[in-house]
């Protein structure tokens, strides 16, 4: 699957010199080894999905939350690790329209581990990797929800007025826009 470790090996091998190549950047060197890593280790209802074999920094997750308010449901997130990485945090985007106190329904996310910068001390370092951004994003449909600093306030709001109409809530949007 991952060609790009080819073509790390390809370029240490000897014999003849080759025509000068494109210097493999850090980002790839790093995606390599950690896109490996967080294959073998998706949470349960978590997959990824490469549009192209070579391209690490940029694919799609698909949640689909095994249990709680939006069981049933299949979310797609766009993950673009830019160039910086991993001294930068990777860009994550909802692609799905959903009713969730931490993500809008523009597909915004609040995350801490996602924010450069983060008041809580719990935002990105260079110590992480893509295994925990995968992982802090299935948490936000089980047990990492917080309506105590929501980014969709509405939301939170709602839950916190009445459980069951936001519970309704949550099924009209995962009717209306997910895919089985």
């Amino acid at each position: 699957m991952i060609t790009l470790t080819k073509k790390l090996k390809s370029s240490k091998g000897g014999g003849l010199p080759d025509p000068p190549k494109k210097r493999i950047s850090i980002r790839d060197q790093l995606l390599v080894k950690e896109v490996s890593e967080m294959e073998s280790n998706l949470p349960e209802g978590c997959a990824a999905k490469f549009d192209d074999p070579d391209t690490l920094h940029s694919f799609h997750l698909i949640v689909t939350p095994p249990e709680g308010y939006w069981s049933g449901g299949v979310f797609a997130f766009s993950i673009n690790v830019p160039e910086e990485y991993n001294i930068a945090p990777p860009l994550v985007r909802c692609e799905t329209k959903l009713w969730h106190p931490n993500i809008s329904e523009e597909g915004e996310i609040c995350l801490s581990l996602l924010r450069q910068n983060s008041i809580d001390g719990l935002g990105w370092a260079p110590t992480r990797r893509l295994k925990d951004v995968v992982w802090g994003l299935s948490s936000l449909f089980m047990d990492l929800l917080n309506f105590d600093d929501p980014l969709n306030i509405e939301a939170a709001e709602h839950y916190q007025r009445d459980k069951e109409s936001f519970r309704r809530k949550v099924r009209e949007y995962i009717d209306k826009y997910t895919k089985r």
